[in-house]
């Protein structure tokens, strides 16, 4: 049976120190569900498994048992070369989310050629009310939308999403950090009309201040809108 014969293959390629280091990083998923299989290493088994025709009963297997199940799932997904497919694969799948590395990590390759028709799709998850699905939403807008398909109405869109989830905030501050550093006269009002909570406006100046792609002249003016946390 195809699950059985991938954690065979798991513990087969498993590494303890590199397991052990893993699950330090990623709290939210139980440290008992980390095999230690490196990102390499499962990306090459994806590939493989995902030419199998009893692929479905993976995908369909859920929840996974494993991390490094979760990662696989997320791999065959980024590899997907069908975009309706690949979108019916994600409705499915990531509300069984439960970290931000296999949320960050799927980054479907087929987006890109699809874009015109991603805004509905984005939408739907950045409104959604599972931390990780709205995580992944804005980490599409941030891949896919800053640069030559920008629109200032997506900043609207994160602005808006309201939440006290860490991963969800941690992903917003990203964001616009990226948006100063691809579109900073679009994104800079953000903070100087104070729209984000406290403390994601001052992780963004941050993660801003300590990006390359931002100049000194405006890191210096970024400095001077850091608010005071009351906390």
């Amino acid at each position: 049976m195809i699950i059985n014969e991938i954690r065979e293959e798991l513990f087969r390629l498993q590494d303890t120190e590199y397991r052990d280091f893993q699950s330090k990083l990623i709290p939210t998923a139980g440290k008992e569900t980390f095999i230690g299989v490196r990102t390499p290493e499962l990306r090459c088994l994806a590939k493989q498994i995902a030419k199998r025709d009893d692929l479905c009963i993976f995908l369909e297997d859920l929840p996974h048992k494993y991390f490094d199940e979760n990662q696989l799932h997320a791999f065959i997904i980024s590899d997907t070369r069908d975009f309706n497919l690949c979108l019916e694969r994600l409705d499915v799948f990531l509300h069984y989310v439960d970290n931000w590395a296999t949320c960050d990590q799927m980054s479907p390759k087929v987006f890109k050629k699809h874009r015109n028709e991603l805004a509905g799709p984005i939408k739907k998850w950045i409104t959604d009310e599972h931390c990780y699905t709205v995580r992944f939403g804005i980490g599409m807008l941030m891949e896919h939308f800053l640069d030559n398909d920008f629109d200032p109405s997506y900043l609207e869109l994160v602005a808006e999403v309201v939440s006290e989830e860490y991963y969800i905030k941690m992903m917003k501050a990203w964001y616009f950090a990226t948006a100063l550093a691809k579109q900073y006269d679009a994104a800079i009002p953000y903070l100087e009309n104070k729209r984000l909570d406290t403390w994601t406006h001052n992780k963004t100046i941050r993660k801003a201040i300590e990006s390359y792609r931002v100049g000194p002249a405006e890191k210096e003016y970024l400095r001077s809108l850091k608010l005071k946390d009351c906390n």
